[in-house]
């Protein structure tokens, strides 16, 4: 049975959404390993759209669902929809709309709010010992949501970034550019992707090195599963 990862947007777009070669390379990786894909987003309006050739703001609408689905050729869920047990883990690419759609990070720092529905599905991997990866940005999302647990992550080397993790509550680790921070209690993996001033293929070797760990995170969970049930008593 193939594992099922899902995989939440926040648009199309580095400046306003998601940042499309980290969301690329992380489906490519999954596809690679036989994993069955679950795109989706929250069906809210984007906080802001950016022309992202003269980066200026424009006075228009967007829907972060339906410019999500230009990323995942139609086929994204409402994030709304998806319950924990439909997932075998959860994987967040990066790009500002992680900190401006799936949270107010990029206004609010480390007093920003998490979207409810990203939340609840952070806390209830977390809660079912299922891997939680995220690139770039994303990483603030856990250290928000999961913040007095402390989780380690990290964005890369950027002090201003990491000051605010620590001070959601999570640990920051500094990084190379292409590698990866494995929180095995937690159950959290991260990598700095576009956090750094690098070409696609490093950011393609890190979320592939992400993707890496969540998979074998699975088999640890599947492990794990199978040793609490057998320390259930006897029914019947």
């Amino acid at each position: 049975m193939s594992r099922r990862v899902g995989v939440v947007f926040s648009g199309c777009g580095y400046l306003d959404g998601t940042e499309i070669t980290e969301a690329v390379s992380i489906l490519i990786a999954l596809d690679r390993r036989g994993a069955e894909i679950v795109p989706m987003a929250p069906d809210i309006p984007q906080v802001s759209v950016v022309n992202h050739q003269t980066h200026k703001a424009q006075n228009e609408k967007r829907s972060v669902l339906a410019e999500s689905a230009r990323i995942a050729r139609g086929n994204v869920r409402d994030i709304r929809e998806v319950q924990v047990k439909d997932l075998d883990a959860l994987v967040f690419p990066g790009g500002f709309g992680a900190a401006k759609n799936l949270s107010n990070f990029a206004s609010a720092g480390a007093d920003c709010t998490v979207h409810p529905e990203v939340a609840r599905l952070i806390r209830e991997m977390h809660a079912a010992h299922k891997p939680i990866g995220l690139a770039c940005i994303a990483p603030v999302l856990a250290a928000k949501v999961l913040g007095g647990l402390h989780p380690r992550v990290t964005i890369g080397t950027d002090a201003e970034t990491a000051r605010a993790i620590g001070a959601m509550g999570g640990q920051h680790q500094e990084t190379g550019p292409a590698d990866v921070c494995v929180d095995g209690e937690h159950r959290v993996v991260t990598t700095p992707c576009y956090m750094n001033s690098v070409g696609p293929w490093t950011v393609f070797q890190g979320a592939e090195r992400m993707v890496e760990e969540m998979l074998r995170m699975m088999g640890d969970t599947a492990s794990l599963i199978r040793e609490q049930m057998a320390t259930l008593p006897a029914t019947g």
